[in-house]
């Protein structure tokens, strides 16, 4: 499976990304790039996976429809976390100088390309 590939393609193609990372749906890395600390990506992923886990089951209390992604703004950086299925989770981090809807357009272009790969 072409996953390195994918999420490298990604990071690659938004200036100012600094990694992304599959998880599955217990936290745990499938694949990964990062320019950074690989453990430091992998903590990251875990966290927002819970996060997108529980956006998920309050959005659903409000027959909104299904969540796709969310993009976080701190402070220090940019993420975005998505839904691959329902079983994985796509996070990307990027710079606060970043581009988000750049970024959020090769997010979605990728999430597809995760999930013809994996269903």
């Amino acid at each position: 499976m072409p996953f390195k590939r994918l999420l490298t393609t990604l990071v690659e193609a938004v200036p100012g990304a600094s990694g992304a990372i599959l998880a599955d749906w217990e936290g745990e890395a499938v694949e990964q790039f990062t320019h950074g600390d690989p453990f430091e990506i992998k903590v990251t992923a875990a966290h927002w996976g819970i996060m997108l886990a529980q956006l998920k089951d309050v959005h659903q209390k409000h027959d909104a429809g299904s969540i796709r992604e969310s993009v976080i703004s701190t402070d220090e950086q940019h993420v975005i976390v998505g839904s691959i299925g329902d079983d994985y989770a796509l996070v990307m981090t990027l710079a606060r100088n970043a581009l988000p809807l750049l970024a959020l357009r090769k997010f979605r272009e990728t999430a597809q390309l995760l999930h013809k790969e994996i269903y």
